[in-house]
C-alpha cells in the first residue's frame, strides 16, 4: 500500500510552497510506507514528464528534499509500503511514466498479474518491473489509446470497479492537459496495520491560489474537501477547473 500527493498549479510552484509545514506531516508517513519514493514533473508546456525515484525511505532521502523544491507547474509524489512478495528496487518504485504521462497508484489486484490478458501487446512490451501498479499503468495506456485520455481513464476504472478483485485502485494520472484522480476501494480490506483508521483509503481536495492538490489521509488536512468512492477527480490544466465525475 502506498501514500499519494500530487498537484497542479496555474504558475510554477513547488510542494514546500503550497503546504508549508504540514509537507513535513505528510513525508513523516514514509516511516511506514518506507519501500521507496518517486517524484515526476509534468509541465503544462511539455511532453515529457521527469521522474526521479529511489528504493529507499523517502524521510532519509536528500534527493526527495531537492526535488520537492523544484519550481513546477504539475507534479505527482508517492511513498511506496511494498505489496508482500514484490522486490524493493527502483523498477518497482512509482511514479511509471510513458510519453508525457505519469502515474502512481495505492492498492493491489488479486492475482498481481489479473490485468495482463487485457493489456495490449504494444504496452506490455513496455514492462520493466514486476508490480500490479506498473500492470494498471499499462491497462490504463490501453484504453487511453483506444478511448482518449479521458474516456479511456473512465473505461478502465467501470472495467475494474466490476470485474477485477482489488483492494484499492486509488490512482494519480496526468498529462500536459490533465490531472485525474481515482477513487476507488473496498473499505474491508482496507490492511492490518491500518484497521483502525477507516479514512487509510480516503482522498482529499483543496484549491488554493491557482492550485489543485489531491493526497491520501493520514496526515493534517484540514480544510480539504473528500472525493467520493467510485469518482473521478479532474483538473484541466489550461484552466485549473475541477470537476469531478462517478463511475
Amino acid at each position: 500500500m502506498c501514500r499519494l500527493l500530487g498537484f497542479s498549479s496555474k504558475n510554477s510552484s513547488s510542494l514546500p510552497q503550497l503546504l508549508g509545514q504540514d509537507l513535513d506531516n505528510f513525508v513523516a508517513l514514509s516511516q511506514v510506507h518506507c519501500d521507496g519514493w518517486g517524484y515526476a514533473h509534468v509541465e503544462h508546456t511539455s511532453t515529457h514528464a521527469e521522474n526521479f525515484r529511489e528504493p529507499i525511505p523517502a524521510i532519509d532521502s536528500q534527493q526527495l528534499k531537492e526535488q520537492i523544491g523544484t519550481l513546477t507547474d504539475g507534479a505527482l509524489l508517492h511513498f511506496r509500503w511494498a505489496s508482500k512478495g514484490l522486490d524493493v528496487k527502483e523498477s518497482n518504485t512509482h511514479p511509471f511514466t510513458h510519453e508525457g504521462i505519469s502515474f502512481i497508484h495505492n492498492g493491489s489486484f488479486r492475482p498481481f498479474d489479473v490485468l495482463k490478458p487485457y493489456i495490449s501487446e504494444e504496452y506490455l512490451r513496455l514492462a520493466q518491473g514486476e508490480t500490479d501498479s506498473e500492470l494498471y499503468f499499462l491497462y490504463l495506456l490501453t484504453e487511453i489509446k483506444k478511448h482518449g485520455f479521458l474516456p479511456g481513464i473512465k473505461s478502465a476504472l467501470s472495467f475494474i470497479k466490476n470485474n477485477i478483485d482489488h483492494s484499492s485502485a486509488n490512482m494519480m494520472i496526468m498529462n500536459k492537459d490533465f490531472f485525474v484522480t481515482a477513487c476507488r476501494f473496498n473499505q474491508d480490506r482496507i490492511p492490518d496495520l491500518f484497521k483502525k483508521d477507516v479514512d487509510y483509503y480516503e482522498l482529499r481536495y483543496k484549491e488554493v491560489d491557482g492550485s489543485v492538490l489531491v493526497a491520501s489521509s493520514g496526515w493534517n488536512q484540514q480544510g480539504w474537501t473528500m472525493l467520493k468512492n467510485d469518482s473521478l477527480l479532474i483538473v484541466d490544466r489550461s484552466n485549473q477547473e475541477v470537476s469531478a465525475l462517478s463511475f
